[in-house]
């Protein structure tokens, strides 16, 4: 066992929580699951930040999607501060205001 992995649960958990706390998914019970239809798979993606810290990201196999039918929004959390400010600079110079 890892020496790492009472950390790597601990990310495991806080992931799980953000999910639950943004409404991303709706835990049914296979019985539920429409005639025809399969499960869309999961896996976990473990990474070491420089500092130190553990983060794991529960992703999905984006393969296995069906837009409209999988999934009807898609969502980026952050900008990079340098793509901020190119697009700041190509909005002044052309006069336009960023709302």
């Amino acid at each position: 066992m890892s020496e790492d992995a009472a950390g790597w649960t601990a990310a495991e958990r806080t992931e799980i929580a953000n999910h639950k706390s943004n409404g991303s998914w709706t835990l049914i019970d296979r019985s539920q699951l429409p005639a025809g239809r399969s499960l869309v798979r999961l896996i976990w993606v473990y990474k070491k930040k420089r500092s130190g810290a553990l983060k794991a990201r529960l992703c999905v196999q984006g393969c296995a999607q069906t837009a409209g039918i999988d999934y009807d929004q898609t969502f980026c959390a952050t900008m990079r501060p340098t793509s901020l400010r190119a697009l700041a600079s190509i909005a002044a110079g052309n006069g336009m205001l960023m709302r």
